[in-house]
């Protein structure tokens, strides 16, 4: 038997006062909601949809309830998910009518004829497979309506179960005042998300600068290189900081079920289990 380990992140970016308690507290509990899966022996992919659909559902953050409006004043979510032993993976984009888009990625992954589902498309297909739907306005906190500004921020979850399987999910509502049908680098496998048989990681930051870095991929390389998982985040971050000038983060978990993460903002909440019961915080 592996040594399991999970690592949470809650968006990298600037992190108002206020929220950085809130935003510790539900890193905590998408790690603790994962890794309950993991220490009774369920499946890292398993330990990701339970940690991220915890933090969608926590209008802390920018995912799922909560999320960014758009210049239209909606929201359109997007989420990934992959499994590491097997290079499967499923996402969706651009979706309004899904409480949690982690959930339906990971059915576009276990249906198999496709990796990326977008907006009305997605939607008939949650629909099909019995993914729960709501209408768009239960997804805007008022909050979120009265100030029309950027929350704190993307999340995401890497997991290495008992058997040594990687998992690696991704989830966002974008960014605020984004063009309607705006696709970043979340729901992409290699930008924001990748995972396989060395390690996983999912990315946060500036879309756009990460897809052109292919930055998720990137770092799962440096692992099957012989870095540990904090040496590849560093890796990771120092490229995409000297090749884009731009801002992200990202978590790792490696063949040691080591958790490793790194970032050029001021903030990036992370929480990570490695081996036993006590639950790291960092923000």
């Amino acid at each position: 038997m592996q040594t399991a380990s999970i690592i949470v992140h809650g968006g990298a970016g600037p992190l108002r006062e206020e929220n950085v308690q809130p935003a510790r507290a539900g890193c905590r509990e998408a790690a603790a909601a994962g890794w309950e899966v993991l220490k009774n022996g369920g499946a890292a992919l398993d330990a990701v949809v339970a940690a991220v659909t915890c933090l969608e559902n926590n209008s802390v953050f920018n995912a799922g309830t909560g999320a960014a409006l758009n210049a239209d004043g909606c929201i359109q979510l997007d989420a990934s998910i992959m499994n590491g032993d097997e290079l499967k993976a499923g996402a969706v984009a651009a979706v309004e009518r899904v409480r949690n888009p982690i959930q339906l990625a990971r059915m576009v992954l276990e249906d198999g004829r496709h990796v990326l589902l977008v907006a009305g498309g997605a939607e008939r297909f949650a629909r099909e497979h019995g993914v729960e739907s709501c209408d768009p306005s239960e997804l805007i906190t008022e909050l979120r309506r009265e100030r029309w500004e950027a929350k704190h921020g993307t999340v995401g979850c890497v997991a290495r179960d008992a058997q040594g399987r990687f998992a690696a999910g991704t989830s966002t509502g974008g960014i605020s005042g984004m063009l309607p049908g705006r696709v970043g680098d979340s729901p992409q496998i290699g930008s924001g998300t990748y995972a396989s048989d060395v390690g996983g990681v999912s990315c946060t930051g500036i879309g756009e600068d990460i897809i052109r870095v292919v930055l998720a991929k990137w770092a799962v390389d440096r692992l099957d290189t012989g870095l540990d998982a904090t040496q590849a985040a560093k890796a990771a971050i120092e490229i995409f900081s000297r090749q884009t000038s731009s801002e992200a983060g990202l978590i790792v978990i490696d063949n040691h079920s080591r958790a490793g993460f790194a970032r050029n903002t001021s903030h990036m909440p992370v929480a990570w289990v490695t081996g036993d019961d006590d639950i790291h915080v960092d923000v």
